[in-house]
């Protein structure tokens, strides 16, 4: 064989195999056994609360296929659908619903629902108060409800903590335990992500605020809803009800990378990282 010829072949298998990455973990071929054909990058921006999971399913991946790279950034749920409906990045993350507005605006939207996730009201945890009803938290978070005496506690002013506006989190807040009608205090202190609201409201004397079950830290005092423990086991139950999905979009059916990453989320060691996260799995 000249040399030419062996250039040919050597040229000829290389484009094999990039042409290959495209496929999925798994997936049938002519690829050498033990040659994984995988590779390739792609980009993840949105909820901060899909964030630290993501990271950890995109590190997992990652180690099953070293030629790829997942890259995932925050920015919050609304930036998720905007960068997947505009295709600025590969995949969007939503820690809530996507509205009906937003699929008029992004007809091409499909949503991979890989986990559910609890949202817990969380104090300061040197407040004396385990529990509050719904009407309470209505009250304290619409403003109306302003002093822990009110509620059982101390006459200490209460100091409310939310996300802000955009937030997965804090849409999902006020639709499951506001409801309808009932609006944010103008006087909370907003905070960007599930972790400024951990620091905040756990160094913060007075705070109370609202998490997802994925952030919960002995920092803070997760407070009861109606009798009920804000846990995964009740959540899962049934009897906790403030449960949110959480999503990845993408602008279109995925395929490669992509299609291979949300697959393998949806398998049994990508759903067992999602409960060691915090999460409720949906299988």
């Amino acid at each position: 064989m000249n040399s030419m010829m062996k250039n040919l072949m050597t040229a000829s298998l290389a484009a094999f195999l990039a042409a290959g990455c495209g496929r999925p973990s798994g997936s049938t071929g002519d690829t050498p056994e033990g040659a994984d054909s995988l590779s390739g990058e792609i980009t993840v921006v949105g909820s901060t609360t899909v964030q630290p999971v993501a990271e950890v399913l995109a590190g997992a991946f990652e180690a099953l296929h070293p030629g790829c790279v997942i890259t995932v950034q925050g920015g919050g749920s609304s930036v998720g659908v905007t960068s997947a409906g505009q295709g600025t990045a590969d995949i969007g993350s939503v820690s809530r619903d996507i509205s009906p507005d937003e699929f008029a605006e992004h007809p091409g939207l499909v949503v991979h629902t890989i986990a559910r996730d609890g949202i817990a009201v969380v104090a300061d945890p040197g407040i004396p108060v385990d529990g509050l009803t719904l009407d309470q938290i209505r009250g304290i978070f619409s403003g109306s409800v302003t002093s822990w005496s009110e509620v059982g506690g101390p006459d200490m002013p209460i100091v409310v903590v939310s996300r802000e506006e955009g937030s997965g989190t804090r849409g999902a807040f006020e639709d499951l335990m506001l409801g309808e009608g009932v609006t944010m205090s103008s006087s909370a202190i907003l905070q960007a992500s599930n972790g400024a609201i951990l620091t905040t409201v756990s160094g913060t004397p007075g705070a109370i605020g609202y998490l997802s079950f994925g952030y919960l830290d002995p920092a803070v005092k997760a407070l009861s809803v109606d009798g009920v423990a804000p846990t995964p086991s009740n959540a899962a139950n049934g009897s906790y009800s403030a449960v949110r999905p959480l999503n990845l979009v993408t602008g279109g059916d995925p395929d490669g990378l992509a299609r291979a990453w949300i697959d393998f989320i949806y398998s049994a060691d990508g759903q067992a990282i999602v409960v060691e996260q915090g999460y409720l799995s949906v299988s």
